[in-house]
């Protein structure tokens, strides 16, 4: 079975943040999407410990354009400040992405069956999604409906290539790298007739540490002497 999945998601603004931007002050958004928030979207259609959403390539249907908001983000002191946020405005991709084994949590070993995996994925992917859909930041709502990648006119046909500096690609997770650490990642994406092609997060050469952090999976946290893991796995 092939686990490949292609949805369709859109919204009237999205704010893929530059981290530059992220700890404070007037946020800008990137011009295309992030690896890391289409994985989100995925993830919020359908996710599961037992698998890894990676993301193959995101195709941009309208014009890349921008407007101002303004905002009055929380301050760290108290009270609230003035800001102006630069969000995409009147956003639309398609999306494909296919999803791997999570070989780190070897708990879930008996959960890594690929074709109820992939035939749920596509359900939720009929119904909108399990849970609500963001595009980059919680006040971008988005929909997603599926889709044939592809398929249908974008504004960036036969435009040509377009290459963007380095960028933000997505975060490295300890219970998916199987190390006690917190990475970013980053890199530099080329758009070619509208057509991102995301290299896979093992492939990008530059990372940055963020901090140590221990994942935390289920049996771990004191389940076990509470006799909720033997609940959870019936849950299943």
């Amino acid at each position: 079975m092939e686990n490949k999945v292609e949805f369709k998601v859109w919204g009237k603004y999205a704010l893929f943040t530059d981290p530059l931007t992220k700890i404070g002050g007037e946020k800008c958004s990137y011009q295309i999407p992030t690896y890391e928030a289409l994985k989100g979207i995925i993830s919020s259609v359908y996710w599961k410990p037992t698998i890894i959403w990676i993301i193959d390539k995101v195709r941009v249907m309208n014009r890349i354009k921008t407007q101002t908001r303004s905002a009055k983000p929380i301050k760290y002191s108290g009270g609230n400040d003035l800001s102006i946020y630069t969000y995409l405005a009147d956003v639309e991709y398609q999306v494909q992405a296919h999803f791997e084994w999570n070989m780190h949590r070897e708990d879930m070993a008996k959960d890594r069956n690929e074709n109820k995996h992939y035939f749920i994925a596509k359900r939720m992917i009929e119904r909108g999604g399990r849970r609500d859909i963001f595009l980059g930041t919680r006040e971008c709502q988005g929909y997603v409906e599926e889709c044939v990648f592809g398929k249908g006119k974008s504004f960036y046909d036969n435009y040509g290539e377009l290459s963007f500096d380095l960028m933000f690609h997505g975060f490295d997770y300890p219970d998916e790298i199987g190390k006690d650490e917190y990475y970013s990642r980053f890199w530099r994406a080329n758009m070619k007739d509208g057509i991102i092609e995301f290299i896979k997060p093992e492939e990008c050469t530059i990372r940055k540490f963020v901090r140590p952090m221990a994942a935390h999976p289920p049996g771990s946290i004191g389940f076990e002497e509470e006799g909720l893991l033997e609940n959870y796995e019936e849950r299943r």
